[in-house]
């Protein structure tokens, strides 16, 4: 295996958003404060949870009280309301087939690798790096430096998938090359300003990098 694909999770291998969503609505109602928009929490998806409460306007003193809140329900629902999305198993063989895999998400490692063995896929990932893993999450380079310093073999062929400008700014970081998905959170404007290599898919991602 001459090369190294890490991947994001949610709207790039999987699709989470009515827990992400439902997890959010019920944290806000324990304290009895009025639910965001939908749409103003899906626009901070790929943000560490503390970060979007505070993006969405709870106070700081406040913040880890709302994320154990969402912790509490989302370990509860995460396995049934979240999906693969479309053709993700496929990807996953595919790049499996030429290069080692690991998981770089800003979810956390352990309800995410938890959720990985339901859907049956963790085995194919060498590694999960999750929040609880580093002390500075995406964008920083700190999650993909410390996915490859425990990957098994060694390689300057390294590409990190994801969805967001934060995959792209944190490949760019840590010296390795991206590609940016369309099918998730990202848009394709804010993409194009944060890496060259852009693909509607996962599977197009990594039919792309196998040709490289």
């Amino acid at each position: 295996m001459d090369k190294i694909i890490l991947f994001d999770l949610d709207g790039t291998l999987i699709d989470s958003t009515e827990a992400i969503l439902e997890s959010f609505t019920m944290a806000y109602r324990h304290f009895g404060e009025k639910v965001p928009d939908a749409e103003r929490i899906k626009a901070q998806i790929g943000h560490p949870l503390d970060s979007m409460f505070l993006t969405l306007g709870v106070k700081e003193n406040k913040v880890w009280d709302y994320v154990a809140a969402y912790k509490a329900h989302y370990r509860k629902i995460s396995c049934a309301k979240t999906t693969l999305l479309p053709q993700a198993k496929e990807t996953i063989e595919l790049a499996k087939s030429f290069a080692t895999l690991a998981v770089v998400t800003t979810k956390t490692a352990k309800y995410s690798i938890e959720l990985l063995e339901h859907m049956g896929i963790m085995h194919h990932f060498e590694v999960l790096i999750g929040r609880e893993d580093v002390e500075n999450p995406k964008p920083h380079p700190e999650p993909i430096e410390k996915a490859l310093l425990k990957l098994p073999c060694v390689t300057n062929k390294v590409w990190m998938i994801g969805d967001t400008c934060m995959d792209m700014m944190a490949a760019k970081a840590a010296n390795v090359e991206s590609v940016g998905l369309t099918c998730g959170y990202g848009t394709l404007e804010s993409l194009s300003e944060c890496t060259d290599n852009i693909c509607e898919n996962a599977y197009e991602a990594v039919t792309f990098i196998a040709k490289i």
